[in-house]
């Protein structure tokens, strides 16, 4: 029986092997595919111990040499007058070349820059095929009103801004495309208006005419009504009498400094509930309504410069405030802040007074009207008979602790070093004439 038995042992264990071999060798295979992958991968390949300095981009574009497809920069061209860096291919910096006339502007350009250049004209041919532009800069120019094509702007259905600052134009342009959104006209000598010419600007953010020769009659239609999106307008340093009529309620910021503008209507701010900064200094104001500013969003409010004998109401959310070179020989506290209210405080932090007719510093009162004020300058007062006078202190400053503070209010003696210094008065975009005064 043992041999019988021994037999059949042997023959199940080779059923078995001939059912595992097969199984060995998928294994074997899978090993040796493995072994290999793990033989070829190089580890410091991927991931470098010191990477290159130079940020390689995920995407980097290179000339494909084999389908004769360059890269954008070799299609795109250039006028041999201009610079376009390669970093910016829709950009054109043509300034300061004495150039005499504007250059034939490819199509591809979104930004063209002609600034401080002898330019004379704008002619419709320059600009032909540039439809896709966005922003043109031709401030610092010779360029007169009647030798701008007609409608050379108004075919550019892309246009957002346009610098035309610093010419010669008599005439304000027209027409001008829908799209533009920021038009600076300033430094020039218009006077000129044709009827409607401002209809179609809806969605115009910021005008710029500071230094002009406009005057009452070219604002009496109200031109300004339509532009929906009004956010700041700049009439400063032109011939205006009278406030302009029919400000669109959009206002943000309002200049109106340096013209002879002698009073305000009752009510005409009534409409501008979003005014955040209004320049009225250097004008003829002498009576104006005590209220006349009372207005919710407002923050900073200069009417330095002026004839004003008294003070007028303070509203809440007002932080600076700039009196100086006015007739004020009294502080009244009482029409400022005609009372207290401990739960909503007054935001007023800085008032300027000097060259008025104060005898002495204003009430320490004022302190528990405006719990937030720092700074309170004096400087120089003027007496009766014409001298100069000073108050027992120049500048009075409430020193805190608050990091926040103001540089130029800590230090009133940088922020003003004399009274003909406006830059200090506001917070308007640098690029418009906080220098010039």
């Amino acid at each position: 029986m043992f041999p019988f038995l021994l037999a059949i042992e042997k023959k199940k264990k080779k059923k078995k092997m001939g059912f595992l071999s097969p199984i060995f060798v998928i294994f074997f295979f899978l090993g040796v595919k493995v072994h290999c992958q793990y033989e070829t991968y190089q580890w410091d390949e991927d991931y470098d111990q010191e990477p290159d300095d130079d940020y390689q981009t995920g995407f980097p574009f290179r000339q494909n040499v084999d389908y004769g497809v360059p890269f954008h920069q070799y299609t795109l061209g250039c006028v041999s007058e201009c610079f376009c860096p390669t970093n910016f291919p829709s950009s054109m910096y043509c300034d300061n070349r004495k150039l005499k006339a504007i250059p034939n502007i490819p199509r591809h350009i979104q930004q063209l820059y002609l600034q401080f250049n002898e330019i004379e004209a704008v002619t419709a041919n320059s600009f032909i095929n540039a439809t896709y532009l966005k922003e043109i800069n031709l401030s610092y120019n010779k360029i007169k009103s009647q030798k701008i094509d007609y409608g050379v702007f108004a075919k550019l259905p892309n246009l957002l801004q346009l610098h035309l600052e610093h010419n010669n134009l008599e005439e304000f342009p027209f027409p001008l495309p829908k799209s533009l959104e920021r038009l600076l006209l300033g430094y020039n000598e218009i006077s000129k208006l044709q009827t409607n010419a401002m209809d179609g600007l809806v969605n115009l953010t910021m005008l710029d005419l500071c230094y002009n020769h406009l005057h009452d009659s070219l604002l009496k239609d109200k031109i300004f009504a339509k532009m929906e999106k009004l956010m700041q307008l700049n009439l400063c340093n032109n011939r205006l009498e009278s406030m302009p009529p029919g400000l669109p309620s959009s206002l943000m910021y309002l200049s109106l400094e340096n013209n002879s503008i002698s009073s305000i209507p009752e009510k005409y701010f009534d409409k501008l509930p979003k005014l955040h900064a209004l320049r009225l200094s250097h004008n003829k104001l002498q009576d104006i309504p005590y209220n006349i500013f009372n207005l919710p969003n407002l923050v900073e409010l200069s009417v330095g410069h002026n004839k004003l004998k008294q003070a007028f109401y303070i509203p809440r959310n007002l932080e600076h405030l700039y009196l100086q070179n006015n007739d004020i020989e009294k502080m009244n506290l009482t029409v400022m802040c005609p009372s207290i209210d401990p739960l909503h405080h007054h935001h007023l932090t800085y008032i300027r007074v000097d060259q008025n007719k104060l005898k002495e510093p204003i009430s320490s009162y004022i302190f528990f009207c405006f719990p937030h004020i720092h700074t309170i300058y004096y400087g120089e007062q003027r007496s009766t008979n014409g001298q100069t006078i000073q108050l027992k202190t120049q500048v009075f400053r409430r020193f805190q602790d608050d990091d926040d503070e103001s540089e130029d209010h800590d230090d009133p003696d940088n922020a003003h070093e004399s009274p003909e210094q406006e830059g200090a008065e506001g917070h308007f975009d640098p690029h418009y004439y906080a220098n010039q005064e």
